[in-house]
């Protein structure tokens, strides 16, 4: 007996010592930037041995039975991982790395407005471009007082200046004209028509949560105008911990922006008001005698009121007003006013007024109906010598959407009705240019998973457009995810644009001797557009470099788009042409990653071509190349360094001659502190500007004809400033 007990503990401790003999060791790191994660735990499935990660992220589990085990990683923060193993290792010496990604939890509860449903990212078939928090404060800091800089360096997207005196501009998307973008600002359409010159230098990016791009045709959902894409601006949103900034901004070329954002949750109650003053004297950096920067004043106040009266239910009430008083043009005439050696001046005073109302209701975890409406003016004066311009623009948005996700699909429907009226002050014998467009519209849009790896998005719009006919829309968007670093995507869809007066040709002109539009003359113009990419992700030396690339191919085709002719009396009208034009190319964006550094290049090339009775000529102010870069380096609430160089090619101008290609570069440094922040902006310090290597005009100083702006007017511009947070 004595003989059995030793013999049956020799074997217990046996098994105890081969128990314990298998050891696994490991590194735990951050998947993007290969930091090691502190406090990050191993446990082998089905038993109590585990470990947890010390301050280098290492960690060690001792006594793993033999045989294959499942080993689960974790973090706070981080996507849990499941790794198997067979055990006795080949090499128990050997440390494995391992590398967590963060949890999608931010995009999970950040909402894309801009599809309408509820889904992810990684999970949508619709191309998005998404522009975060961050991002977007790093784009303030270089230009507080508007969003050009914002959307003009994101690849395919160009900005372009309409009036070389007054910085009016557009924005265009993959070689198409910037009316066949549509500008959103929660939702709403914004911008349009009689504003759309300015809306982008009235739109400070201080109160916005992050901006999301959809390239090529998106009229399913929203209707005509998103030929070339559209751009969603989503505003901030209050939260229980209070949102309190000022940020104080003074520039070289004598400016000032003072922005204010105040947000929080009061239980059922919550605000955000946002309110502003920027400010610009005017700026003439060349010595030509006119404006490179005009001078401005310009006020903005936007409070909105949240109500959450129960779980299932939340509304919104924004208004929005702004004014501004923009004077550009012989720098003489602004210091000193009128005479007949220095006549020449543009300017323009606007104002809006907007309301935005939107109530959301959800029947239950899966259904919900969305109520919105908006009420804008815009009132808009531009005088020039001899000329002046006076008009208001009623501008309304009423819709209801129903969106009911499932397991595997997720149905948004609704129907919307637009109505736009301007009207015009008669101060000239030419004909006013009043018009009315009233839209009435149905849509219904499916996204289903077919599979795991397959995700298929399929629309169908139909638009009643009063005195132009009905428009169908249908679209189509596909998602293949072909492995866990590759995946692809396929879409395309139809669109169409209403006959209006205002774009870039006749914003150039101040819309002086324009005729108006005539509904039996013009008609819709219609498009067709079709657009793959291809993305994959990787990483490299044990998860401590992240390499990202995307490449994106687009076609879009425009049938009798409208354009602006001179007639022989001298007077403009517009026509739809008898042919057509087509924008093609590619955008290729990489991102590296680091440690602390991240380094982001893209290049665009565009051919966009006008076909019109046999013959073929090149869209004027579209650079075929276009590079974007940016390397950055970040310390988390600490540190912020940048450095920008962009180059722009030979584009045709509508004077028939070439623009010249050239070189921008941008240097910014920020130092952050709890509470405040102070920074420092260096752009375009190389001092690249159009008056350095061509003309801006033509003719004499009392009578100039203004040349195509294709770059930058204003030079080297430094700014600095301080962000305080309460």
């Amino acid at each position: 007996m004595k003989k059995t007990i030793i013999f049956m503990a020799i074997m217990l401790l046996s098994l105890q010592m081969a128990y314990a003999e298998n050891i696994f060791k490991a590194k735990i790191i951050d998947s993007d930037c290969g930091e090691t994660l502190v406090g990050a735990t191993a446990i082998v499935q089905g038993t109590d041995r585990g470990a947890i990660a010390d301050a280098e992220g290492f960690l060690t589990i001792t006594g793993i039975p033999d045989g294959l085990q499942t080993i689960i990683f974790s973090c706070t923060g981080y996507e849990t991982e499941q790794k198997k193993f067979t055990f006795p290792l080949a090499n128990p010496d050997e440390i494995v790395v391992i590398s967590l990604e963060e949890e999608e939890m931010e995009l999970d509860e950040v909402v894309v407005t801009a599809t309408r449903g509820t889904r992810t990212f990684k999970d949508l078939p619709t191309r998005v471009e998404f522009i975060g928090s961050e991002e977007l404060e790093e784009k303030s800091l270089m230009k507080p007082g508007d969003i050009r800089m914002l959307l003009s360096e994101s690849t395919g997207i160009q900005t372009q200046q309409t009036s070389a005196i007054s910085g009016n501009s557009l924005i265009k998307i993959q070689g198409l004209d910037g009316k066949y973008t549509q500008i959103l600002k929660d939702g709403f359409p914004a911008f349009s028509g009689a504003a759309a010159g300015l809306g982008l230098l009235q739109t400070p990016p201080l109160d916005l949560k992050q901006v999301e791009i959809i390239k090529g045709s998106s009229s399913t959902l929203y209707g005509g105008g998103a030929i070339a894409g559209l751009v969603n601006l989503v505003s901030k949103t209050p939260e229980e911990k209070r949102d309190f900034q000022v940020q104080l901004n003074g520039t070289t070329a004598k400016g000032l922006d003072v922005n204010s954002f105040f947000g929080q949750r009061f239980g059922k109650v919550g605000t955000t008001i946002f309110a502003s003053y920027n400010r610009n004297w005017a700026y003439d950096p060349s010595d030509v005698g006119f404006t490179a920067i005009p001078e401005f004043d310009r006020f903005t106040f936007n409070p909105t009121l949240f109500l959450y009266p129960g779980d299932k239910t939340t509304a919104s009430l924004g208004i929005e007003a702004m004014v501004e008083d923009r004077l550009g043009g012989d720098m003489y005439y602004i210091k000193h006013g009128h005479t007949e050696e220095h006549p020449y001046f543009e300017r323009n005073r606007s104002q809006r007024y907007s309301s935005r109302l939107s109530v959301r209701h959800s029947f239950d975890d899966r259904t919900s109906l969305n109520v919105k409406n908006s009420v804008t003016l815009f009132r808009r004066k531009i005088a020039i010598p001899d000329y002046r311009f006076d008009g208001d623009q009623w501008s309304t948005f009423s819709e209801v959407s129903f969106l009911r996700s499932g397991n595997r699909s997720e149905w948004v429907g609704g129907l919307n009705v637009w109505t736009e009226h301007f009207g015009e002050k008669r101060l000239t014998q030419m004909p006013v240019r009043d018009f009315s467009i009233n839209t009435f519209g149905l849509f219904v849009q499916n996204t289903t998973n077919i599979s795991d790896r397959f995700i298929l998005e399929t629309g169908l719009r139909g638009d009643y457009v009063h005195d132009y006919g009905f428009a169908v829309l249908p679209r189509l968007s596909a998602l293949f995810k072909l492995t866990d670093k590759f995946s692809t995507r396929i879409g395309g869809g139809f669109g169409y644009k209403p006959p209006s007066i205002f774009s870039e040709e006749s914003e150039r002109l101040q819309y002086e001797n324009v005729l108006p539009i005539d509904s039996k003359f013009n008609k819709l113009e219609r498009s067709y557009g079709a657009n793959v990419d291809f993305n994959y992700r990787t990483s490299f030396a044990d998860g401590r470099v992240i390499f990202t690339v995307n490449q994106l191919f687009f076609y879009t085709y425009l049938r009798h788009p409208l354009e602006l002719r001179r007639e022989p009396d001298g007077l403009y009208r517009f026509y739809n042409i008898a042919g057509n034009m087509n924008s093609k190319g590619a955008e290729t964006n990489v991102k590296v990653m680091y440690s602390d550094f991240s380094l982001f290049l893209g290049y665009t090339y565009t051919d966009a071509r006008v076909r019109e009775g046999g013959s073929s000529r090149a869209k004027t102010l579209t650079p075929k190349h276009r590079l974007n870069s940016m390397l950055m380096y970040e310390i988390e609430d600490s540190w912020r360094v940048g450095y920008e160089l962009y180059y722009v090619g030979r584009q045709h101008l509508t004077d028939g001659l070439m623009g010249k290609d050239y070189v921008t570069m941008g240097f910014m440094i920020q130092k952050i502190w709890d509470g405040i922040s102070v920074y420092a902006n260096f752009e375009n310090f190389t001092d690249r500007r159009q008056t350095r290597f061509d003309t801006i005009y033509t003719g004499s100083v009392t009578n100039p004809e203004f040349r195509d702006i294709y770059a930058p007017l204003d030079g080297f511009v430094a700014n600095a400033g301080v962000i305080l947070k309460f």
